[in-house]
């Protein structure tokens, strides 16, 4: 980690992208999200490494969550974390796939449905095997 930081103070290398996604690596993993925020917001980075730098913007934001509320966030948590915080366009192609809160519950709601009618239905397809 001191090596990256100790990297000269050229406009080259301080523009390079892979020096850049070291940092934030090395910030997120020191917890120092503020500097990682200030990278990934500050400077533009290729789309191939838009997912890796956007799975880090998010974990970023859900670590501080957590450690605020003091339990980890369930789907609806992420969900808002998401939403208060959006990914900088940066690190991304301004492509939005949004779910509502209402899209997202009716969600839920299907797949318990679901899961309890084929438990069901395993259940009574025991009880009605044919006799013989």
């Amino acid at each position: 980690a001191k090596f990256i930081w100790a990297i000269p103070n050229r406009e080259d290398f301080r523009r390079n992208e892979s020096v850049l996604k070291a940092q934030a690596f090395i910030c997120f993993h020191r917890q120092n999200f503020k500097e990682l925020y200030r990278i990934l917001e500050n400077n533009q980075f290729s789309p191939e490494n838009h997912a890796e730098l956007q799975d880090l913007w998010l974990k970023a934001h859900y670590t501080e969550a957590e450690k605020i509320r003091g339990r980890e966030l369930g789907a609806v948590g992420k969900y808002r974390i998401r939403r208060k915080f959006p990914l900088p366009r940066t690190i991304w192609d301004g492509e939005e796939t949004s779910y509502c809160f209402r899209v997202l519950s009716n969600w839920f709601k299907n797949r318990r449905q679901r899961d309890r009618a084929a438990e069901n239905k395993e259940r009574y397809a025991y009880f009605t095997l044919p006799l013989k």
